[in-house]
């Protein structure tokens, strides 16, 4: 697939947009457009997302592969590709790839989550393991392709990648033609510059808002210098937007065509992804939740109806326990408290009583009593409590002060 286009004519773009389109039929899912009725309430217009968290490998990564592969010569084809990625790119390829016959070779870090390297290597691919950073994981591809030939399928930074992500663009014109606002994570920008561009094609007035992670937030520099700028140690929980410099490629289309780019922090990315979990039953990863947290953190800045695009919903079972205690700590939804107790029999018991009466559930509890702090007949209790939020947090503090205990912190 030949890419004949530059930022300035957008709608040259649209040709190969389409073309992906067509191509990814039967292969890539038409994704499901789901509304959301708090986020509805919270924004003041209709709320609906783009659940690429349910495509084919879990992300929306599969889509730019495929394109991508699917233009290799016969001579490339049989050279094989090679890839290097924490995760949902290496699925994506790996799945590409076995669709379409080619040979795949998937670098990945030494500490890549189990579950995504066993997916890798379930859709076909050679998976190795090298590197404890990105960083080196894609230094030990590009040598490997040189070595050997194979061609190297960037994950972001190519435009045939940017013409599969941007069918996602399209599906939401068909699927939500009264949309004003469509809001996407960015990592290294080729999502945002694929919807982008088939966006702003079609519907020149629809606001295109990016979203980055505080401290993995390469664009707004860039953006400002007018040029990619990398950033020294980008540090995330949301490692698909965990990229420190923008690409080539998305940069020059986001520069003109997205029209803001966001931060979030990591307790609001925590909060969105526990609010996609229990009010959208939907599985997201930390930068598929990126663009819902943007609208938690503002809800009025967009203009509806709004589109929040899920990008992908690989996560790591361990991460996604931290995340979501995280998520209920930002949320005021956890209590921690450390008391000081008479020690007599029956004390802890008349304490535990207490917290049931206040409706406060009980994760964790430590109870100490040998503390050079402490006196002779004192006991020090920490408490770990679930609650229903700030307020409750405040209700239950200050039923243990009227039973006369001591909070000291």
């Amino acid at each position: 697939m030949m890419f004949r286009a530059t930022a300035r004519h957008p709608a040259l773009i649209l040709d190969d947009v389409r073309g992906a389109q067509k191509m990814l039929s039967g292969v890539a899912r038409a994704t499901a457009l789901e509304g959301s009725r708090h986020l509805t309430e919270l924004v003041g217009a209709p709320v609906h997302l783009k659940c690429e968290n349910l495509q084919r490998t879990g992300s929306f990564k599969l889509r730019g592969a495929y394109v991508r592969i699917s233009g290799l010569t016969p001579v490339e084809r049989a050279a094989g590709v090679v890839a290097a990625s924490a995760g949902n790119h290496a699925q994506g390829v790996a799945l590409a790839s076995s669709l379409l016959g080619v040979r795949s070779t998937v670098f990945m870090p030494v500490g890549a989550p189990l579950p995504k390297v066993a997916a890798t290597q379930e859709y076909g691919a050679e998976v190795r393991l090298h590197g404890q950073v990105v960083d080196e994981t894609l230094a030990a591809a590009q040598e490997y392709a040189e070595r050997t030939g194979a061609v190297f399928i960037h994950p972001f930074d190519h435009p045939d990648i940017i013409a599969g992500q941007g069918t996602v663009g399209l599906e939401i014109l068909e699927q939500c033609p009264e949309v004003r606002t469509i809001v996407v994570g960015i990592g290294g920008g080729g999502l945002a510059a694929g919807i982008a561009v088939a966006v702003k094609a079609l519907r020149p007035d629809i606001r295109i808002a990016g979203v980055q992670a505080e401290g993995a937030a390469a664009y707004p520099p860039s953006l400002a210098a007018g040029h990619p700028v990398s950033l020294d140690d980008p540090v995330t929980m949301a490692d698909g937007i965990k990229v420190g410099r923008p690409g080539d490629v998305p940069f020059t289309f986001i520069e003109e065509l997205v029209d803001e780019v966001r931060t979030v922090s990591e307790d609001e990315l925590s909060s969105a992804l526990l609010l996609c979990l229990e009010r959208a039953k939907l599985v997201v990863e930390p930068a598929g939740a990126s663009p819902v947290a943007a609208l938690l953190s503002d809800p009025k800045a967009f203009r509806g109806p709004v589109v929040a695009v899920l990008s992908g919903g690989n996560v790591d079972p361990l991460l996604l326990q931290r995340v979501l205690r995280h998520g209920m700590s930002a949320a005021g939804r956890y209590l921690s408290l450390r008391l000081r107790l008479t020690d007599r029999p029956g004390a802890l018991a008349t304490l535990l009583a207490a917290l049931t009466v206040a409706d406060a559930n009980v994760l964790d509890i430590s109870h100490v009593r040998t503390d050079p702090r402490l006196g002779l007949t004192e006991v020090e209790v920490d408490l770990h409590l679930e609650t229903k939020g700030p307020r409750h947090c405040e209700e239950v503090e200050a039923a243990l002060r009227a039973e006369g205990y001591r909070v000291i912190g």
